[in-house]
């Protein structure tokens, strides 16, 4: 069963890890998850500003609503600008390394997806003061090998441009590739809703597919204001430990999701998050944020009168490149936790979270 679980977590993170979904063009991605959780809730829909809910149904006739969230979005570029010699200018949507972009593949959304390749002027030629500097965006371009009369036909200014990268298999169950940033969050949910299956839960159970987190948290707070919930966890990535964060970062791969505690989370769904994870042995590590968290939980939060808010975040190495690095095993124990949190919560949620 286990094993069935990773693989089909692992296929279907893969399956929306290639797919393309820029902060703001996200149909693609949500068509895949829309197709995927229909299979395990009872109804799927969509919104104005593209974010995607999917209800499953709880056993309580008090019908209160449980929000899980976690945006579909990536990072990515725009063409900004085409060179008479055919080359295409490009800036970028969301936060993206610029750093990590020199030689990279990409795909350019057009008419049709055109493949390119970033380039800038090779180091021979550079001027001895520039040798070591970073290369600028502005000064990189993309090269699609066709004449500037047929660039024209294909492709025009403001088509999106993604990175091309298929997810890499690492050994002890670790996967690398683009925009794991947070459609692993996605997966989470859909481990969620499968282990909710077996699981008997009072809540009605939204999980939301947000759009546009990364260009300023807005699918959260769109859906969230909709949605009205009586209590809401986002489910994003965090920073996990490397050499080179030289002790900044205390959160490690394979140990478990980050339960966030601070400011933006309500103290009581912290708490029983915890002690779900010691009942049924999960590993968690807990992750003090004393200010604003940058995911889905900050607007989700103060949204209407506000409401009460969760986070559980997925280990994540490499943030914001192609080549965001994860261990299968914590996107596997996020979901478990998830159902067992949402399976143990009492009918009456006004006094489970009272201060």
């Amino acid at each position: 069963m286990l094993n069935a679980q990773r693989q089909g977590a692992r296929e279907f993170l893969s399956l929306l890890s290639i797919s393309s979904g820029v902060s703001g063009y996200e149909i693609a991605i949500a068509s895949l998850v829309m197709e995927r959780f229909k299979k395990l809730t009872d109804e799927v829909r969509c919104d104005t500003f593209g974010n995607v809910y999917a209800l499953k149904k709880g056993n309580s006739k008090s019908h209160k609503k449980i929000m899980l969230a976690a945006h579909m979005d990536e990072i990515g570029l725009i063409v900004k600008g085409i060179d008479p010699r055919g080359f295409l200018r490009f800036t970028s949507i969301g936060g993206i390394d610029q750093r990590t972009l020199l030689s990279q593949e990409v795909l350019i959304h057009g008419r049709q997806v055109i493949p390119g390749i970033i380039g800038s002027v090779p180091p021979h030629l550079l001027a001895n003061e520039d040798y070591d500097q970073a290369v600028k965006m502005e000064d990189m371009t993309i090269d699609v090998g066709l004449s500037l009369a047929k660039i024209k036909e294909l492709i025009q200014v403001g088509d999106t441009i993604t990175l091309k990268r298929e997810t890499y298999p690492l050994l002890n169950n670790v996967m690398a590739g683009k925009s794991l940033d947070d459609r692993a969050g996605v997966v989470v949910m859909m481990v969620c809703l499968e282990e909710l299956s077996r699981l008997q839960h009072l809540h009605d159970v939204i999980a939301v597919a947000t759009t546009q987190e990364e260009e300023g948290i807005r699918g959260a707070l769109t859906s969230a204001y909709t949605l009205n919930p009586d209590l809401a966890v986002a489910i994003d990535v965090t920073h996990a430990s490397t050499p080179d964060t030289k002790g900044q970062v205390t959160i490690e791969l394979g140990k478990g999701p980050a339960v966030a505690l601070g400011p933006n989370i309500h103290p009581a769904i912290y708490r029983q998050l915890t002690e779900t994870a010691q009942e049924h042995r999960l590993p968690i590590q807990i992750e003090p944020i004393p200010g604003h968290s940058g995911t889905d939980a900050w607007v989700i939060q103060v949204t209407r009168a506000g409401i009460p808010t969760g986070l559980v975040s997925i280990p994540l190495r490499y943030m914001h490149t192609s080549v965001e690095t994860l261990d299968m095993q914590d996107v596997l124990n996020s979901g478990k936790l998830l159902a067992h949190f949402i399976a143990s919560l009492p009918d009456d949620l006004e006094g489970f979270l009272c201060y």
